[in-house]
């Protein structure tokens, strides 16, 4: 892989990969491609932030206080302290005014635990607001991130049930009703990732059934596009995917998308099929590590067990303009090790995949 120099060093260095990285678009996607307009504002690049916003949330309060300490992240990168300051007061102030609306939201079942959260992302909260006097840029960034994860895990408790019904076609298939987390051990190292269920389901029930039967383990990446994919999941023999050894049939798993602000996902359908050049996906391919599950070029709902880390790498496959958005299902995120997977390629394998978190949100079938 290339190191990052001076962008006039980089451009050309890049040539053979951007090459590559063509090539690998029209073997890995259909013939018909369309690019998409840029999506507007700035793209969303944090996987934890992603998960935040991908949840099927009802709590506006919830929302509120999530949005109003991502958005320091502008005032952060220009230095305007003040500007911080006064984002974090506010944001204080929000939390006492409506901190016991937000509680009294929660059954008496979830309340406690919510209380608890609530208390911690208020202390964090206030440390936040002190650094920002301090002006400590690294601390900062170190305790927002913690407040922020308090703040995720309360808006994950607060959503109750499962959103929506999945289509009865497809009820023999496993379903991930929730999320769960996966950790990997791999050649390079370590990694974790989140699984949404909320969002894909049926891709995300697939893969976590894998897991837990022990599918991936051992097997190696074969094939790795410099800043494009790495991709594993073929088993050994002839079969392409995961043969269920009940039907004795190889298991398929349909194209499964989630649009924001549709009530469920889109189904063996790509963006293009609809007409939706310039949408971007509630899972969108907007970060090293997103999870993508591969499927044939004859066919979006042949997809069994293979899948790809996506390689993300913002001046080649852009958010938004990456080739790969509505054509492919994503399905979850890394959201720690990133630096292992920087390393990987086809010398590597996955040693052991396993459901740390989670597990009981998979359900075998309908």
């Amino acid at each position: 892989m290339v190191a990052a120099t001076e962008p006039a060093a980089v451009l050309s260095a890049l040539i053979p990969q951007l090459l590559a990285v063509m090539l690998a678009a029209v073997v890995l996607l259909t013939p018909s491609v369309s690019w998409g307009a840029l999506p507007p504002g700035n793209a969303v690049t944090d996987p934890e932030a992603i998960l935040r916003d991908a949840l099927p949330l009802q709590q506006s309060d919830l929302r509120d206080l999530q949005h109003r300490l991502e958005n320091t992240s502008d005032d952060l990168r220009a230095r305007r302290w003040s500007s911080i300051k006064t984002s974090c007061d506010r944001t204080e102030k929000r939390l006492k005014l409506r901190g016991g609306a937000i509680t009294d939201s929660f059954d008496t079942a979830t309340r406690p635990q919510a209380e608890t959260l609530l208390n911690q992302f208020g202390t964090q909260l206030e440390e936040l607001c002190e650094i920002s006097t301090r002006q400590d840029r690294d601390a900062f960034l170190d305790q927002r991130r913690a407040a922020l994860s308090s703040l995720g895990s309360l808006e994950a408790l607060a959503v109750e049930d499962f959103p929506f019904a999945i289509p009865a076609e497809f009820d023999a298939l496993p379903r991930l009703l929730g999320r769960a987390t996966v950790a990997f051990n791999t050649t390079q190292g370590e990694l974790k990732a989140v699984i949404d269920g909320f969002s894909a389901p049926l891709t995300g029930g697939a893969f976590v059934d894998l897991v837990q039967r022990g599918f991936y383990d051992g097997l190696p990446f074969t094939r790795a596009e410099d800043f494009y994919v790495l991709q594993t999941g073929d088993p050994k023999g002839d079969a392409s995917g995961y043969v269920d050894p009940g039907t004795k049939q190889e298991r398929h798993v349909p194209l499964e998308i989630m649009v924001p602000g549709d009530d469920s996902p889109i189904y063996n359908m790509t963006f293009e099929d609809l007409g939706l050049f310039k949408t971007t996906p509630t899972l969108p391919f907007a970060t090293l590590g997103t999870l993508g599950w591969a499927h044939s070029d004859e066919a979006l709902d042949d997809g069994s067990s293979q899948f790809f880390f996506f390689l993300y790498e913002a001046e080649l496959t852009p958010a938004g303009l990456n080739l790969v958005d509505g054509r492919y299902a994503a399905f979850g995120y890394v959201v720690d090790g990133s630096a292992a997977l920087k390393e990987m390629g086809v010398d590597d394998r996955i040693i052991s995949a396993t459901v740390v978190d989670g597990g009981d949100n998979l359900k075998p079938h309908a």
